[in-house]
């Protein structure tokens, strides 16, 4: 290897590593300025496209073994109201329970809870089955009404979900637009008060905060498993099943709204919490399931780019969404390759051109462990500046452990494309934890009654 090889090397390698910081100070600047200087233009441009506030709603809630928790999120749901004192509906997919979820919900006697119970072998088909059933259910029962299906609007919020009070009249507020067919709301931990909580709450109430924030300026929201709503009648150009066996039914039912140039809107505004998970053999399964869903996604990439749909710059955002986890494991291997030649080469006494010396090793040690802490640095503090809802120490703590977050990422990443080789594609559901009945505040009382 030659000297000016070895000085490519180095430019590459450290423009590699420094990409990430300098793209999270430019998401940041972003995200800081964007609800301020947006928030009154998506309303003017609602308020100027004709009024498509929904007058009708529906919580759809899959429910496979959730005994722990699906009377909380029952009862936090049936209080959620929306214009004029509107009300939702609550339906639950029993999908094949053998746990006592079929008599936690048989003790809720509710005229608005509506309870759909999937046997075998129909049901524990997939969440995106769960949710099919459920939307032919609710399609059907809008027709017998005669209500239109433009004012009919269903939410999912998973087994552990609990919605803010305002979801519904925040959901209504960006669907005034007639042109939008879809909105996701911000995802929150409520258990973030051990390390593993508090960094996936730094994940969700940050990072994909202002990624999505990003998005909403571009036009190319994601939707989740958790706090997505979506008009009735947008669902219905997608088929008789929107959503698919796809590992991640959410992003894919997103791509394909997207490519039917149905628009999805992204709200901070409210919030649908759930339970992190606090098991690092469980959240490594966890990611590698939504790692393996994002690389069946890949299959979209020749429509994404042909699509006359989706603009230039839309559909640069989409491409490093779905090919951007791949790459950096990649550069990752990549980087390590780098080291451990340059180590070898220190010990046999041949060292690279790149790196002379141990020094020089050590010297690209600090700025590596710099550039990997630096991030979460940033958005602990950005996180503390936005919500200010948990401790400086706490979110410093979860930035600290960060890194090895995204460590357990990657492993997840090099997991999930062993697996896509080998066909597997059945999973187990992320285990819940136990939770104190939920206290509730007078009115919701009163609204649920």
């Amino acid at each position: 290897m030659s000297a000016a090889d070895g000085w490519f090397i180095v430019v590459v390698g450290y423009a590699v590593m420094l990409a990430w910081p300098v793209s999270t100070l430019a998401l940041v600047s972003f995200a800081v300025r964007y609800v301020a200087s947006h928030r009154s233009d998506i309303v003017a441009r609602s308020t100027a496209r004709g009024d498509g506030t929904p007058e009708h709603f529906w919580i759809i809630v899959p429910a496979l073994n959730e005994e722990l928790v699906v009377g909380n999120t029952v009862a936090a749901a049936l209080t959620l109201g929306g214009p004029g004192g509107t009300l939702a509906r609550v339906m639950v997919v029993d999908d094949g329970s053998d746990d006592r979820t079929p008599e936690v919900l048989a003790a809720i006697d509710h005229p608005r809870l509506h309870v759909l119970r999937r046997e075998l072998p129909d049901a524990r088909k997939g969440k995106g089955e769960a949710l099919n059933a459920a939307y032919r259910a609710i399609l059907e029962r809008s027709r017998e009404e005669g209500v239109s299906l433009d004012k009919v609007v269903v939410g999912i919020i998973d087994g552990d979900g609990q919605g803010s009070r305002n979801i519904l009249l925040e959901v209504s507020r960006m669907m005034r637009d007639t042109r939008v067919g879809a909105v996701q709301v911000q995802v929150r931990i409520r258990n973030r008060d051990n390390l593993l909580g508090a960094v996936q709450d730094l994940e969700f109430g940050a990072i994909v905060n202002a990624c999505q924030s990003l998005r909403d300026a571009l036009d190319t929201v994601g939707l989740g498993g958790n706090g997505q709503f979506t008009r009735l009648s947008a669902l219905r150009t997608l088929g008789d099943a929107p959503w698919s066996g796809c590992l991640v039914e959410d992003l894919e039912l997103g791509l394909r709204m997207h490519l039917d140039g149905i628009g999805i809107r992204y709200t901070a505004r409210a919030s649908v919490t759930q339970q992190a998970v606090v098991d690092v053999r469980r959240l490594t399964r966890q990611r590698t399931r939504w790692a393996q869903g994002n690389l069946q996604c890949a299959r979209y990439l020749r429509r994404l780019i042909t699509s006359r749909q989706i603009s230039p710059t839309a559909l640069l955002e989409v491409l490093h969404y779905l090919i951007s986890p791949w790459l950096n494991a990649l550069v990752t291997v990549f980087l390590a390759g780098m080291v451990l030649v340059a180590a070898a080469g220190l010990v046999i006494g041949h060292p690279v051109p790149y790196l002379h010396s141990w020094h020089d090793l050590a010297d690209s040690g600090e700025l590596w462990f710099g550039v990997t802490f630096f991030p979460g640095f940033i958005w602990a503090l950005v996180h503390r500046h936005r919500l200010k809802d948990e401790t400086l120490l706490r979110l410093l703590t979860a930035s600290a452990a960060y890194p090895a977050f995204l460590l357990l990422g990657l492993v997840a990443t090099y997991r999930a494309i062993v697996r896509q080789a080998r066909g597997q594609q059945t999973w187990a559901k992320t285990e819940r934890l136990t939770e104190e009945p939920l206290q509730q505040h007078p009115l919701d009382v009163a609204l649920a009654a």
